[in-house]
C-alpha cells in the first residue's frame, strides 16, 4: 500500500485522534493529492448506482470469490495488522445470504421509506438491531470514507449495500498470501480466549481479554470490529436473542453473545479447517 496515498486518505477524515470537520458539508482533499491517491487505488470518484444494480453486483461478486481466499485473507491479517483484508469475509458471508431482489419500498417513518427485503434481511439473526435503511438510488456517494474505515478499523458498515459492494470489489484486487504459523497460532489463541470466557461475560469483556493474545497487535476499536466480524460469519453465535444489553450499546452482530455461548466449532471447521 502506497504510504503517501494512505496518508492523504487518512488525513481527509482523521486528525489528532478524531474525525476531521467537513467544510461546507463536505471534506476537502487537495486536487493533486486526490489524483495521486486515486492513481494508487486508495481514493475514488463519487459513485451513483441504483439499489437493484448494487444488489445484482453483490450477488455476482459473492459467487465469484472463493471462500478459501477469504479464510486466507482473514488469517493473514492477524499478524500483519492488514485490517482491510479482515473485513471482506464478513461482507462475503452477508452477501451469500442476500437474496437477489428488486427494490420493494415500505414505510420506515413519516417521511422515509426503505427496501422491505433489505429490512427483513438486516434483521436476520441480529435480533433488535437497527434497520439498514437502503435507498432506491444512491447519488454521488463517498467511497473514500468507506475505504478509510476499511483500512483503519477493518470496516464499520457491515451489511450496508454500498459497503458490501465496495468491500468485495476491493478484495477482488488483492493478492492474498498463505497464512504464516504465527497467524494460525494467533487464531488458535483467540479461540482459546473465547472458550475460556466466564458464562456471563458480555462482548466487552471478551474484547478486553483479547488484548492479551500474543502477536495480535490491536487497539480497542480494532478488537471491537474483530468480534463483529466473528459474529457476522457465525463463529460467535448467541444461543438466545432475548437477553439484556448494556445501556450504552456499541454492538450490532455480537450484541447478544455471552461467555456461555463460547464459539461454534463446526463453523470454524467449515471456514478454516484447512489451517486448524
Amino acid at each position: 500500500m502506497d504510504k503517501r496515498a494512505k496518508k492523504i486518505l487518512f488525513e481527509t477524515y482523521w486528525k489528532n485522534g478524531c474525525w476531521t470537520r467537513p467544510l461546507g458539508g463536505k471534506r476537502h482533499t487537495d486536487e493533486a493529492d486526490f489524483l495521486y491517491a486515486k492513481e494508487k487505488g486508495l481514493m475514488f470518484d463519487p459513485l451513483s448506482i441504483s439499489h437493484d444494480d448494487c444488489v445484482s453486483k453483490i450477488v455476482e461478486l459473492a459467487s465469484e470469490i472463493p471462500q478459501d481466499k477469504l479464510a486466507k485473507a482473514f488469517l493473514s491479517s492477524l499478524s500483519t495488522r492488514r485490517l482491510e483484508l479482515r473485513s471482506a469475509i464478513a461482507s462475503w458471508f452477508i452477501a451469500k445470504q442476500l437474496p437477489p431482489h428488486r427494490y420493494m419500498p415500505v414505510a420506515y417513518s413519516d417521511d422515509k421509506e426503505l427496501c422491505g427485503v433489505c429490512k427483513e434481511f438486516s434483521l436476520k439473526g441480529v435480533g433488535e438491531a437497527q434497520y439498514i435503511v437502503e435507498q432506491e438510488h444512491y447519488e454521488n456517494e463517498d467511497l473514500n470514507v468507506l475505504n478509510f474505515e476499511r483500512i483503519k478499523w477493518g470496516g464499520v458498515r457491515y451489511g450496508e449495500l454500498l459497503y458490501t459492494l465496495f468491500d468485495l470489489e476491493q478484495f477482488q484486487k488483492e493478492y492474498i498470501t498463505e497464512p504464516t504459523d504465527d497467524d494460525i497460532a494467533i487464531f488458535h489463541d483467540i479461540l482459546k480466549v473465547i472458550e475460556s470466557s466466564s458464562p456471563n461475560d458480555y462482548p466487552g469483556k471478551l474484547r478486553d481479554r483479547l488484548s492479551d493474545v500474543s502477536g495480535l497487535k490491536s487497539n480497542k476499536d480494532e478488537r471491537t470490529k474483530l468480534l463483529e466480524i466473528l459474529a457476522c460469519i457465525g463463529i460467535l453465535k448467541p444461543a438466545s436473542l432475548d437477553r439484556p444489553t448494556n445501556i450504552r450499546n456499541e454492538w450490532r452482530f455480537v450484541e447478544f453473545w455471552r461467555g456461555k455461548d463460547k464459539y461454534d466449532k463446526e463453523v470454524v471447521r467449515n471456514i478454516f479447517g484447512e489451517y486448524i
